[in-house]
C-alpha cells in the first residue's frame, strides 16, 4: 500500500472522480483521498478506503457510492474499509483544499496552527467569505464531527473549519 498519494491508473481515476463526499458533495473521494488502493482482475475490482475518522457514518455511503459508479461502469467491485494507517488531512488534494474554501469550509491548518486555533483561541483561521483573520471559534464542532464553527468578527459571516488529523 502507498501512503501519500496512491496510483490509481487513469480509467479509475476517471470512474471515481465522479463519486462526492456525501458530507461535502464539492469533494470526490480522490480530492478527500480516502482511497488509498484500486486493483483490477479483468472486471473485478478490489478497492481499499480509509475512512476520515473511526466511526465516520459517511463511509458506507461513499462505498456504495463506488460501487454503484463502478458497476455502471460495467465492473463488479470488492470495496474494503482499512483503517491503517490512518487517514491524515494531508492526504486531501490541494484541488479539494481549494474546493473547500470555494465552499466555505476553512482547509485544515497545519498541525500547530490547527491547536493554535482550537485549543489556545488564535485568530490564524482565515473568514472562507472576505479573508480576515479576526475569526473566532463558537464551537468544537461544527455541521460534523470533524469540523469546527467559526464566525468571522468583521463580516460576521459563520463557517466550517475542516480540523487537522495527524
Amino acid at each position: 500500500m502507498v501512503i501519500g498519494k496512491p496510483h490509481i491508473e487513469e480509467k479509475f481515476r476517471s470512474i471515481l472522480e465522479k463519486v462526492s463526499d456525501p458530507e461535502i458533495p464539492v469533494l470526490t473521494v480522490l480530492d478527500l483521498g480516502v482511497v488509498r488502493e484500486v486493483i483490477a482482475t479483468g472486471k473485478k475490482v478490489d478497492i481499499k478506503i480509509t475512512p476520515t475518522y473511526s466511526g465516520c457514518p459517511a463511509m458506507d455511503t461513499i462505498a456504495a457510492d463506488i460501487a454503484m459508479a463502478f458497476e455502471a461502469a460495467g465492473y463488479t467491485t470488492n470495496i474494503e474499509l482499512i483503517l491503517a494507517p490512518a487517514w491524515t488531512t494531508d492526504w486531501i488534494s490541494s484541488e479539494g483544499r481549494s474546493k473547500l474554501e470555494a465552499y466555505g469550509v476553512a482547509a485544515p491548518l497545519s498541525e500547530s496552527q490547527d491547536k493554535r486555533a482550537l485549543l489556545d483561541g488564535e485568530r490564524v483561521l482565515k473568514c472562507t467569505l472576505c479573508g480576515s483573520t479576526n475569526t473566532k471559534m463558537i464551537s468544537q464542532f461544527g455541521s460534523t464531527a470533524c469540523k469546527a464553527l467559526f464566525q468571522c468578527q468583521d463580516c460576521l459571516e459563520p463557517f466550517d473549519y475542516f480540523k487537522c488529523l495527524k
